[in-house]
């Protein structure tokens, strides 16, 4: 378990957060749930309903569509925050592989946090365009290389 000093450090750490004032950092700190999970367990399925995200304060998670790894994330990282906006179902699963800790926000606790502060939004709208252009890199690199297995040609795609 974390303390409140530890709370708000790692809280204010998370890149979506950066343009909160203190008071309002120490208020949504102190109000996260902390859960703990282990080693395999499963902490969103790909498909579900989710309205929370999460933010590892301990251990890695392993982000994954099926067998397909998608990422690493470690602590002060953050994952889940698709759902929070538009309330579809989880587009990948997250699996603890080492014993895990997350504080975890909802999408009521990151709506008044948007009203406070709407730069919270263009930050993780930032994020998400990042994560998507690292995905769409790693997709174009793995049709390459599935190209030069076959004996195809390589082309450059822009």
């Amino acid at each position: 378990m974390l303390n409140s000093f530890e709370r708000l450090l790692l809280v204010r750490g998370v890149p979506i957060f950066k343009e909160l004032r203190d008071d309002f950092l120490v208020r949504l700190a102190s109000i996260m749930e902390e859960r703990s999970y282990g080693v395999r367990e499963t902490i969103l399925v790909e498909g579900q309903e989710g309205r929370s995200m999460y933010v590892i304060c301990k251990g890695v998670v392993r982000v994954h569509n099926g067998s397909r790894e998608l990422t690493l994330y470690k602590r002060g990282d953050f994952f889940g925050e698709m759902s929070l906006f538009d309330s579809e179902p989880r587009s990948a699963s997250v699996t603890a592989i080492e014993p895990c800790e997350c504080l975890v926000l909802t999408q009521q606790q990151l709506y008044e946090a948007v009203d406070e502060t709407p730069g919270i939004a263009l930050n993780l709208i930032k994020i998400l365009s990042g994560r998507v252009r690292e995905m769409n890199k790693d997709i174009k690199a793995r049709d390459q290389e599935i190209r030069l297995l076959k004996g195809e040609p390589i082309t450059q795609i822009h």
